[in-house]
């Protein structure tokens, strides 16, 4: 790995290169793949949230929870409900559709 050192003599390396590193293992790869899904979802609502140029704030109102659990959300903490996720949909004009395959 690439590691670069500031002026203050601090290491670093770059997330993408760190990444890459880790992806050769098989259990962070399985890991990271299981998050797809979530993370899928998540850039999915936020993407129809600023096309339609709502705010969280407008999101929560619709969706009958709060800012802050919307914000949350967008940033991948925790793990949303079915019944959250539905609402937090609906209130950017979309639904969620749950597949399961193999």
């Amino acid at each position: 790995m690439k590691y670069r050192k500031t002026k203050t003599g601090v290491e670093y390396i770059r997330f993408a290169d760190w990444h890459r590193e880790q992806m050769r293992d098989p259990k962070y790869r399985k890991a990271y793949d299981a998050l797809g899904p979530k993370y899928d979802l998540i850039h999915a609502i936020l993407d129809a949230r600023i096309k339609r140029g709502i705010t969280q704030a407008e999101i929560a109102k619709r969706a009958g929870t709060t800012q802050s659990a919307i914000a949350r959300f967008e940033s991948g903490v925790g793990n949303p409900t079915l019944d959250f996720m539905q609402r937090v949909s609906a209130a950017v004009g979309a639904r969620v559709v749950v597949r399961i395959s193999r």
